[in-house]
């Protein structure tokens, strides 16, 4: 799919890309979920056609994701994570694949198509943001084969709705830790992010395949400058981590979403 060549963005915009960055890494620190609110920024405010947007979108994703995961180590410890090995690699056999068949789709869809399916995505997330959250920790739903079977099935999803939006997919994961494999909140953000990375970079190693990879040469202030914001945004996110209040903070990030995806449906007309 053929996209815009050429960057936008005048070094008067670094400014934006940074506060922009810091604030969004910050919501990834302390709910594991930001690039969702920074692909509209890309495309509303940057003018980054869909395809580039995702793809700049990814990237900083993997700075965040990676960043974010030794932040939350101190209400998180490493040995937790460690502990939880089989569940990631439950997550990780269907994410990997789903990574890249969602990269491969989202390169081959025609540009108006791409801003409708990312737009119906967020709607998606921003229902997952308020209802998936309020889950509570128990029982796993499921338990031996059919809980591994559900998991690769859940894991394949979430990777192809990471690879559309350029995300880490922490907005899917976290519901899925905790409802299917009963995990407590605040280790099912962490797992999420251990989830992330790897299936990030399986997606990423897809995109650069497609001339549209190109962007990141083009746009290398502006990635730096908004990934740098997103780095002091984590740590914020990480010390701010079971201090605020989620039943305040997730509607209205929701309602964000929603606004988000209006205005990137209509970006398609």
């Amino acid at each position: 799919m053929t996209q815009g060549l050429t960057s936008t963005n005048p070094p008067q915009k670094l400014p934006l890309a940074f506060g922009g960055g810091a604030i969004i890494g910050a919501l990834g620190g302390l709910i594991g979920l930001g690039a969702e609110f920074r692909l509209p920024l890309l495309i509303g405010v940057f003018r980054f056609t869909a395809l580039e947007a995702v793809i700049l979108n990814k990237a900083m994703s993997l700075v965040v994701v990676a960043t974010a995961l030794p932040f939350r180590m101190g209400t998180v410890p490493f040995g937790q994570i460690a502990a939880h090995w089989p569940i990631i690699v439950n997550l990780l056999a269907g994410s990997l694949l789903g990574a890249w068949f969602g990269a491969g789709w989202a390169t081959r869809l025609k540009s108006e198509t791409l801003y409708r399916v990312i737009a119906a995505l967020l709607i998606v997330i921003a229902a997952v943001l308020v209802f998936g959250h309020d889950a509570s920790v128990g029982r796993a739903l499921l338990t031996g084969t059919a809980q591994m079977a559900v998991g690769a099935v859940a894991g394949f999803a979430i990777g192809v709705v990471a690879s559309f939006l350029g995300v880490a997919g922490g907005e899917l994961l976290i519901p899925t830790l905790v409802l299917l494999f009963g995990a407590d909140i605040k280790l099912a953000g962490s797992l999420s992010l251990a989830v992330s990375l790897p299936t990030m970079l399986v997606g990423f190693t897809r995109y650069s395949r497609d001339q549209s990879f190109a962007t990141i040469g083009r746009n290398r202030s502006l990635l730096l400058v908004m990934a740098a914001g997103s780095i002091m945004g984590t740590l914020i996110g990480g010390l701010l981590l079971g201090i605020v209040p989620s039943a305040l903070l997730l509607p209205a990030l929701a309602a964000i979403l929603v606004i988000s995806a209006w205005k990137v449906w209509h970006q398609a007309r």
